[in-house]
């Protein structure tokens, strides 16, 4: 009797543990730190083969069946920066089966932007469930884990809520959307700092959701202690075709016209804010770091405090005269951040960087500087200066 009561126990056990979702490999269940670890050998749906394969000693299998293909690379700025490969493409090997195969690493856990190139031919890993959608053509996600969920993770944590905003725009003649991410317990009856966050050449705004995770490490910010809760406003700064050759001399008075007339009268008029300089930050990331310079810069009547994310200029001294030499600047700036990756912290996007830093040096402004992360000119570096510097310092001074 004893033994059949235990074999009925431990039947009932084994039930149950089948009933619940154990998650394979691209299984899209939960928001799973560890998506592409295959632990049940189930290919993604739809999918003919495991690709990305992640191990546990952070090394990567890549998998195409290609049978045709005369040859076949991994590309992509942010997986070869990791493996130190600078831009030189990585060529994989063909089996007798017509599958080409790939394992390199290990990596550092992050997440990285990937391409596979056929015959010349770019396309995303066609086996990959995570993929990135922006202005420019799509590439996949590849996700290194560690042990446990990384900063940028959802975690067991309060969540703020991120609302979607479709308006029209008299400035470029269209609909256009605006991203909203409000802090967990946000109360319409207390006033809150804007942060308003944009994205660089070939970003919408969702991929500071998407990609740069600013939500998800805005929340883990805030049950750390690490942070003061914010809104933070993701408008779209993309304002004119990017391979206009007239770019860079229309986007900054287009940009900051539709922040003046739209982006910021909708936040203030739909959400709790404190509606001046001291309570309005601008950032961004590469292009979008440019406009947070150039249109925040010569806004002080809108932004108190700035990040400049991987940015700069080259000629700073000629193209930021007004904000140099205004003696009041350090009373008007409450929190200047620049920063950038390990591996960009030479080259072009170091000499923009190092143009701005020497020009804020000559003109004696303050500002805080910082280099980090593992990562070059890629969301690995963006998301590590979010967490480590920008935003729990911002308006931790006021």
């Amino acid at each position: 009797m004893r033994f059949s009561i235990k074999f009925i126990i431990l039947n009932a056990l084994f039930l149950l543990a089948s009933l619940l979702p154990v998650c394979g490999q691209q299984a899209n269940v939960n928001l799973d730190y560890n998506p592409q670890k295959n632990t049940e050998g189930l290919i993604p749906f739809s999918a003919q083969l495991n690709s990305p394969d992640v191990h546990d000693d952070h090394t990567v299998t890549f998998r195409l069946k290609a049978p045709e293909a005369k040859e076949v690379k991994l590309v992509g700025v942010a997986i070869l920066t990791a493996l130190g490969n600078a831009r030189e493409p990585v060529p994989f090997t063909k089996g007798d089966d017509g599958i080409w195969t790939l394992t390199v690493g290990p990596l550092e856990p992050d997440m990285y932007a990937y391409h596979f190139d056929v015959d010349g031919i770019q396309i995303c890993d066609p086996s990959n469930t995570i993929a990135a959608f922006t202005a420019m053509p799509p590439y996949s996600e590849l996700v290194v884990h560690d042990d446990g969920p990384a900063y940028y993770d959802a975690r067991n944590v309060p969540h703020g809520n991120v609302t979607r905003h479709i308006y029209h725009s008299d400035v470029t003649k269209g609909e256009r959307e605006l991203y909203v991410y409000t802090p967990p317990g946000y109360n319409p009856h207390k006033k809150y700092p804007v942060l308003y966050l944009v994205g660089g050449s070939g970003e919408l705004p969702s991929n500071w959701v998407y990609d740069g995770r600013a939500n998800l490490i805005m929340d883990n910010l805030l049950a750390e202690g690490k942070a003061v809760p914010m809104i933070i406003a993701i408008p779209n700064n993309q304002v004119v075709h990017r391979n206009n050759p007239k770019h860079a001399e229309l986007t900054f008075d287009i940009f900051e016209k539709e922040l003046r007339n739209h982006v910021i009268p909708l936040v203030d008029k739909g959400y709790s804010t404190i509606q001046d300089p001291k309570g309005r930050a601008i950032s961004g990331l590469s292009m979008g770091g440019r406009h947070a310079m150039f249109i925040g810069f010569r806004s002080l009547d809108l932004f108190g405090s700035f990040g400049i994310l991987s940015a700069g200029d080259v000629t700073a001294e000629e193209t930021l005269v007004l904000f140099l030499n205004d003696p009041d600047v350090n009373e008007k700036v409450d929190y200047l951040f620049v920063g950038q990756g390990v591996k960009e912290a030479s080259g072009f996007f170091n000499n923009r960087v190092q143009g701005l830093v020497d020009a804020l040096n000559n003109h004696n402004i303050e500002y805080d500087y910082y280099v980090g992360g593992h990562g070059g000119h890629d969301w690995g570096t963006w998301r590590h200066l979010l967490y480590y510097r920008f935003l729990p310092n911002l308006w931790r001074t006021n």
